[in-house]
């Protein structure tokens, strides 16, 4: 199979020349264009997801001997959570060379955060099928090493910290309220409010995905609790 020139090119961004590129076309195929003969990503999403977390998990372990469980949990999931694998895949195109439905495509799938983190795990499965572990192991590394420079020694999503916060002062866990939605399908942004069973609460706003701004506004109202 002769790869074409979006391919070559996505595979000189990503690192890894393939020795059997079909397995990088089906790692780009969404299900929106899967056919009998043409199976969809999902099955090698499964498998790299498993890849890159053993990745992360070994990468950690061997850089902080000295760090306690606890200390690793939290920055691992720093590193495989969707919005990560989202961002890896943004900064070498991914979305370009995805393969969907029309529908799909016209929705901006080529930008959802979702299809793109599914879609780099899969990627990540077919280097592993194609050439092995250390082979995945190396482009990982390689793509996610900013990351890995820069991890915070408490690296918790805002959501996360927000929730610990209200359960050391004895309340319940905060509670997201999406006031309002603006915005093309494709672009959709996305009104959030963060409120705290005390009252107090901050708003966000911002286009992506209603995680995303929920994260936003919980950071806002780390912020406000921290100001006083």
């Amino acid at each position: 199979m002769r790869p074409g020139a979006d391919i070559v090119g996505f595979m000189t961004r990503l690192g890894h020349d393939f020795a059997r590129p079909e397995l990088l076309v089906r790692a780009l195929t969404h299900g929106s264009i899967a056919t009998a003969t043409r199976p969809d990503n999902q099955r090698l999403e499964f498998l790299g997801d498993r890849v890159l977390g053993l990745v992360m998990a070994e990468a950690l372990f061997q850089a902080d001997p000295a760090a306690t469980e606890g200390q690793l949990a939290p920055r691992y999931n720093a590193l495989v959570r969707g919005e990560t694998c989202a961002a890896i895949a943004r900064r070498i195109g991914l979305g370009e060379v995805l393969k969907l439905g029309r529908s799909e495509m016209m929705s901006g799938g080529r930008r959802k955060e979702a299809l793109l983190a599914d879609a780099m795990e899969a990627v990540i499965a077919a280097i592993y099928l194609d050439a092995g572990f250390d082979a995945a192991r190396q482009v990982v590394l390689i793509l996610w090493r900013d990351r890995l420079d820069t991890l915070e020694d408490d690296p918790r999503d805002a959501k996360t910290a927000l929730q610990e916060w209200a359960q050391a002062n004895g309340m319940p866990p905060p509670v997201y309220e999406q006031t309002a939605r603006s915005g093309p399908d494709h672009a959709p942004v996305f009104h959030v409010t963060a409120r705290l069973a005390d009252g107090r609460e901050a708003q966000a706003q911002g286009v992506g995905t209603k995680r995303s701004v929920e994260q936003a506004a919980a950071q806002a109202l780390l912020a406000r609790l921290e100001d006083r």
